[in-house]
């Protein structure tokens, strides 16, 4: 009985981790950059500056920051959601995860030497990451992960049709179809 469970639910699971996976890539790298220009600013670059010589766990206290502070924003997007405000509270929720995944990245880099000298976070680091190389490993071998790389490559390609020269370029052709055919 166990087995038809298992080898129905695989599937759509596999294909979903393949697709966090992917996002959680994407997003990470991408919020990464844009953090690090948002950092060439004078006064973000004199607060990361005194992040960096902060001690283990004055780092340790920053680095957990944006969740904390971040929670209050989260419950109140789950009491917009539970009022039935739901496209209110589920941007809400995004736009929470999107700030708090971008705080926590940059603070992550900055902060890294200071917490892996603290031995319960190199520790959970380790084994943190060790979970999700054997998690990465599998959801690799099985054919969702393909099937997520074939999107990607879609999803570039269709950005690069769309490049800012190109817009325009596409646009004018609209256009001058348009006149061709208003013509006949």
């Amino acid at each position: 009985m166990r087995r038809p469970f298992k080898t129905l639910l695989t599937p759509p699971l596999m294909l979903l981790a393949a697709l966090l996976m992917f996002i959680e890539e994407v997003l990470w790298e991408t919020l990464k950059r844009v953090m690090a220009a948002f950092g060439r600013l004078p006064l973000i670059q004199a607060i990361e500056a005194r992040i960096v010589r902060l001690p283990p766990y004055g780092a340790a206290a920053v680095f957990l920051g944006p969740g904390a502070l971040l929670l209050p924003v989260k419950i109140s997007a789950l009491w917009l959601l539970a009022n039935g405000h739901a496209v209110l509270g589920c941007q809400v929720i995004i736009a929470a995860k999107l700030v708090g995944t971008a705080l926590v990245a940059r603070i992550f880099t900055l902060t890294r030497p200071q917490l892996m000298t603290l031995a319960w976070f190199a520790k959970i680091y380790t084994t943190v990451m060790r979970w999700r190389a054997v998690l990465y490993g599998w959801v690799i071998a099985s054919g969702a992960w393909h099937r997520v790389e074939v999107l990607r490559a879609r999803l570039r390609a269709w950005f690069a049709r769309w490049k800012p020269g190109r817009i325009g370029m596409r646009l004018r052709a609209i256009q001058r179809h348009k006149r061709r055919a208003a013509f006949r």
